[in-house]
């Protein structure tokens, strides 16, 4: 609904606005006059305090210019000198508080020194509060002005600093700074700003010289919001601003209009007033006629609304005359009941008709109960079309007496859509719960591969750390875990790279199968790793069961297991703990099996052991080596140490053997039996190796440079490194020049059992022109097969066989036929142990190549052996 405006005639409307236009606009232009001639006048002012200030500052700049240029004259000037001349600045026009001198910025000199001793030495790089400022006024070559801000003898002061530039043999070198003190009270008060005869209200921004975009220092924080004047005050290296407002604001002179302004009003009221009381009575009227034309339409929006109901909801209106029999349908009632819409209204005799003959007892006697009592009339039946059709009806009626007869007015519902829904929906809960019940069943087989292995259909890692934490709980002496046993295979890694993954994984069932057959029905075994196995044993274990089960577990393992036809021998080691009474116990059992585990495993493999306190402080003694090592990798401790070789016919020099020392930085120089079996433990001997390899082919490099010639170079090779399938990869990047090394493999290594892996690197090394040696000779059990297979350049008979031929005949036999197989198989023998010139002569009489040992020299440095190759030889008996 929209109102209209009242109507005035066109001229008054035209007066009434010309009337407010030029009251405004004359109004304006009175504003503008007075105000511009105000802040005139308010700038004529402010232009002379920023005259006064700035003539202030730069009188302060020159007086402190003029001692500048007195230390630049004399740049050794001492304390007494410095005062004499800086008193001569502080006159009665001076602002200055300080003044003070910092040669190499570091302050020497200051006046006055009363109130100042603190800041005598003051290193201003040393400064984290004043370190920036100076080195800004250093980097600007000119004067900066800080502040003001607030000083510790009270007060504020403004803070210049000036660099010093002396000549010196035609160059600038900087000799310090000198920073000066300004009073600020002083510097407001003769600049004019503390005048109390001074009509303005003045603030200033732009503290330490940042200009407009600089903080606020001085004035009343309203002025910058209330269009003030401004001037730009000029610093060295900076500006700040000045802004100015009347105390009385900008509307002094403005209260003569305000009598103009009242006449004005007046006369638009009076015009006004007539013109809102005439329209005030249209509006009325027009608010009544739009009223009802309201109500009118809303009754025509309601009825359509019903009739939209009615024809959405499919509900038919049906009325029937007590008195006359008479019935009458309306469109939608006929149409429900397969008729035209347009047909007329059945007798009541003829809509029984259509009652499906199972509900028509029913509701015929529904029908006449309702009419006998006049109560409400309420059924629910189907009905058969014309056609066969059946739909469902639900019928409501009301008993009306008033008007025209009594009568009952109703409706139909055809609940034949609502019917069949509410079937499909019986259908679909039967159908969820059949679902429901295949995804309790999918739950549960999910929940049980989560805590089981699908390998073995052990319970996993989760189920026994789930265990294990209710036990912790528990007060259930029966449902406690009163023992743990760790069960780690051997060789699982050799089986897995002979035979394949498929052997591994049927030597995990194998033993799964071998473990569970030998725990109690309340033991249990779980898989937590790739090839360990935990056995809990819940009732309350003595000793003896847990022996007995251990023992049980070595020795059924000892049997190997038949893979497509092929025997796979393996073994086991065992780690055993018990538990206390305490959650913190229980929480531990894994941990203390681990740590026997780790001792059964250290003391030889295929047995097992149990945790004790004293075990657990020796492995943490390990670990914390093993921590060493690792660090020590990484810092570069491990270097090698070089024992020289020669040949036994004329005592040549014939190479090195490449011996890992670890320089440790508490314990000093350690040999091999220090770390080594810690190294290979955790796996990191690899890593030495890598180490020594690298630093012995440097060494090689500066042995050339120092003019001596070392034909070759043998470095140990650890089993690990053997199996690195990256090792070719890495070796190839060396660049090493073919024979001018050789890898020592030890008989340990188990050359007559080695991986695929390992022959097919040795083969590779051997093409990269690296040769292969056999260590420690006789104390193995490495076969002739072996040396035939492998073809290595030169064997090295161990020093347990060279140290005894002095005085035994048997081990010279020995030694002489391990001399004669290298030989007849063309293979160079290697003598380490030597030790007397006895043991030379006899070697050289079996016709051994090469000799090693202490006879020669003690593993050295790579610079240790430059020195001593080129000292004369002196062998000893």
């Amino acid at each position: 609904m929209h109102r209209k405006l009242p109507r005035v005639s066109s001229l008054s409307l035209i007066a009434i606005v010309l009337i407010v236009v030029l009251a405004f606009y004359a109004d304006l232009q009175n504003r503008k006059a007075a105000e511009q001639a105000l802040r005139t006048t308010v700038h004529d002012q402010i232009s002379l305090i920023r005259a006064k200030l700035e003539g202030n500052i730069n009188a302060n700049i020159h007086l402190v210019r003029g001692l500048i240029s007195t230390l630049k004259t004399e740049p050794e000037m001492q304390q007494d000198r410095f005062a004499e001349l800086a008193s001569n600045l502080f006159t009665e026009n001076s602002q200055l508080r300080n003044v003070a001198a910092a040669p190499g910025l570091v302050i020497s000199l200051m006046y006055p020194i009363v109130g100042n001793e603190k800041a005598i030495g003051l290193d201003y790089r040393a400064n984290d509060i004043q370190r920036a400022a100076a080195l800004k006024v250093v980097e600007a070559r000119d004067a900066v002005m800080a502040g003001p801000i607030d000083l510790v003898q009270g007060g504020q002061g403004l803070i210049g600093r000036f660099p010093v530039f002396n000549q010196v043999n035609g160059k600038e070198e900087f000799w310090g700074l000198v920073s000066a003190v300004i009073d600020v009270e002083s510097l407001y008060r003769d600049s004019g700003l503390h005048d109390p005869d001074l009509s303005l209200d003045i603030a200033m921004v732009g503290k330490d010289g940042t200009g407009a975009s600089g903080a606020q220092f001085f004035g009343p924080e309203h002025v910058l919001g209330s269009r003030p004047v401004v001037v730009d005050v000029s610093l060295p290296n900076g500006s700040w601003r000045l802004a100015a407002v009347p105390k009385t604001g900008w509307q002094q002179g403005f209260s003569e209009l305000w009598f103009q302004r009242l006449l004005i009003a007046l006369a638009g009221f009076f015009i006004l007033l007539p013109i809102f009381i005439f329209g005030r009575l249209s509006e009325q009227r027009k608010k009544a006629m739009d009223d009802l034309q309201v109500r009118e339409d809303r009754l025509q929006q309601v009825s359509h609304r019903l009739e939209m109901a009615l024809d959405a909801s499919k509900v038919g209106v049906w009325e029937l005359n007590l008195e006359t029999r008479e019935v009458h349908w309306d469109s939608r009632m006929l149409e429900m009941y397969g008729l035209r819409s347009d047909a007329p209204s059945p007798e009541p005799r003829d809509w029984l008709n259509y009652v499906h003959p199972d509900d028509l007892d029913r509701v015929k006697a529904e029908s006449e109960q309702a009419v006998a009592t006049r109560g409400p009339y309420r059924s629910d039946f189907r009905i058969v079309l014309g056609n066969g059709d059946v739909r469902n009806i639900r019928s409501k009626g009301a008993f009306h007496d008033d008007g025209p007869g009594a009568r009952y007015i109703g409706v139909n519902w055809d609940l034949t859509a609502d019917m069949r829904l509410q079937n499909a929906l019986k259908q679909a809960k039967s159908e969820m719960e059949r679902r429901n019940s295949e995804l309790e069943k999918t739950k549960a087989q999910i929940e049980h591969m989560a805590m089981h292995d699908s390998l073995t259909g052990l319970p996993n890692r989760r189920f026994l750390d789930l265990e294990l934490s209710n036990s912790a709980l528990s007060r259930d002496l029966d449902s406690a875990v009163h023992a743990l046993l760790i069960v780690d295979l051997d060789r699982f890694k050799q089986i897995n790279d002979t035979y394949g993954h498929a052997a591994g994984d049927a030597l995990l069932v194998h033993v799964s199968q071998i473990l569970s057959l030998l725990v109690r029905p309340s033991e249990f075994v779980a898989r937590i790793g790739g090839d360990e196995f935990v056995i809990v044993c819940k009732q309350d274990t003595d000793s003896d069961h847990l022996n007995w089960l251990a023992e049980s577990i070595v020795e059924q393992m000892r049997q190997p297991m038949i893979y497509e036809g092929k025997e796979c021998r393996f073994g086991v080691s065992v780690g055993i703990s018990t538990a206390g009474s305490s959650a913190t116990e229980i929480s531990q059992l894994l941990v203390n099996a681990d740590l026997a585990l780790y001792r059964a495993k250290s003391t030889g493999r295929n047995r097992f052991a149990f945790y004790t306190p004293e075990l657990q402080a020796k492995t943490l003694h390990t670990r914390k080596l093993a921590d060493e090592i690792m660090r020590g990798i990484e810092e570069g401790q491990f270097v090698p140490f070089y024992q020289p070789q020669y040949t036994a016919d004329n005592l040549a020099i014939t190479g090195v053997e490449a011996l890992a020392r670890w320089h440790h930085p508490e314990r000093g120089i350690l040999t091999p039996d220090k770390f080594l079996s810690v190294a290979e433990e955790f796996n990191v001997m690899a890593a030495i190796d890598r180490v020594i390899l690298r630093q012995t082919l440097k060494d090689m490099k500066f042995w050339s440079l120092q003019g001596l010639d070392i034909p070759h170079a043998s470095v140990n090779v650890s089993a690990q490194r053997l199996h690195d399938s990256e090792l070719l990869e890495s070796l190839e990047g060396l660049k090493i020049p073919p024979g001018t090394l050789s890898f020592e493999l030890v008989e340990s290594i188990f050359l007559d059992d080695c991986s695929d892996v390992v022959v097919r690197n040795i083969e590779r090394v051997k093409e990269l022109g690296i040769d292969i040696e056999i260590d420690d000779f006789g104390t193995g059990h490495t076969s002739i097969i072996s040396l035939l297979k492998l073809s290595p350049r030169r064997l090295k008979i161990d020093r347990q066989l060279i140290t005894p031929m002095i005085e035994s005949q048997a081990a010279r036999n020995l030694v002489k036929s391990v001399v004669e197989i290298g030989n007849s198989l063309n293979i160079e023998v290697v003598a380490e142990g030597v030790e007397t010139l006895r043991h030379v002569r006899l070697l050289q009489r079996m016709d051994c190549d090469i000799l090693q040992g202490f006879v020669f020299g003690k593993p050295m440095s790579s610079q240790d052996l430059v020195n001593h190759l080129r000292k004369p030889m002196g062998l000893t008996a």
